[in-house]
């Protein structure tokens, strides 16, 4: 295995790495509630979106995989050697629980710094994690190390909340409160800004032997009862953890009583997110 030298990585780096870290040990599994709750107009997840990008690729590997959602929908596509990687020790202890996993290979690591042999894969995929990621020059080149030639990548960033909707309410209601957050209650910045658009991503992955990006769009819907769209919203968002709890509930009461005017004859409430699905191939 020849791994890409690493770096020295700044504080700012370590900051948002520690900081990813403990938020998803203390509440490991509840962005992919979520991310499996809401859903495309044809009923797809996000999660199968990004895996039909790669179908047919026997050996895949999941970047920031979390608990294995994305993971357990590679396994039910077909694909029969899984691998993930994760800073988070209990998101992994979530993913080695289920049975479609048994036989996945789950590191807990950087991608920076991804412990598997050149060649090892036919496929990588991401799901709301690249974006979060510093470094991702390395991150780059240690995908194309471990891909095949010809092999593939897709990744899935976010894309912004749909306007007239929930999620679009809720941050308009939520940026003053998280502006006056205490000081000490601070967060760090997370990932890079090109990794959230096409050309970003090709000034990161072009010179690192990769095909022009392909990009598409879809609108996925967390969407329901006013209670919880709050909860889907609320855990989407890192920057929740800027609130005490007083800011927090103060935010939910005006969330809760503004959401209402947007809820139809039956009670829902539309709350559309845009995902953004990044494709592209190693040369």
């Amino acid at each position: 295995m020849t791994t890409t030298p690493s770096p020295s990585r700044d504080a700012g780096a370590e900051a948002a790495e520690e900081f990813l870290r403990d938020f998803h040990d203390r509440g490991p599994g509840r962005q992919s509630v979520s991310g499996t709750r809401a859903r495309l107009a044809d009923g797809r997840t996000g999660y199968q979106v990004v895996a039909g990008e790669v179908a047919g690729a026997r050996r895949v590997l999941d970047l920031g995989c979390a608990d294995g959602a994305l993971l357990e929908v590679l396994a039910a596509g077909g694909a029969e050697l899984l691998a993930g990687i994760d800073l988070a020790e209990r998101e992994l202890a979530l993913a080695r629980l289920r049975p479609a996993l048994a036989g996945a290979d789950l590191r807990l690591g950087r991608a920076q710094e991804l412990p598997f042999a050149d060649g090892s894969f036919d496929a990588v995929v991401s799901h709301m994690a690249l974006m979060l990621m510093h470094d991702v020059e390395q991150v780059a080149a240690e995908v194309a190390r471990v891909l095949v030639p010809g092999g593939q990548l897709a990744v899935a960033v976010g894309g912004g909340a749909v306007e007239g909707q929930a999620a679009s309410l809720f941050l308009a209601l939520a940026r003053p409160y998280f502006a006056a957050a205490a000081p000490e209650r601070s967060m760090p910045r997370l990932g890079d800004g090109r990794a959230r658009s096409r050309e970003g991503l090709d000034q990161l992955f072009g010179p690192a032997g990769f095909a022009p990006v392909g990009w598409s769009t879809v609108l996925i819907d967390l969407g329901g009862a006013a209670e919880q769209v709050w909860e889907s919203l609320t855990e989407a968002y890192y920057d929740m953890v800027l609130l005490d709890r007083a800011q927090t509930a103060a935010l939910r009461a005006e969330f809760l009583t503004a959401v209402e005017e947007l809820a139809d004859r039956d009670g829902r409430i539309p709350a559309g997110l845009r995902l953004n699905v990044a494709t592209s191939r190693r040369f």
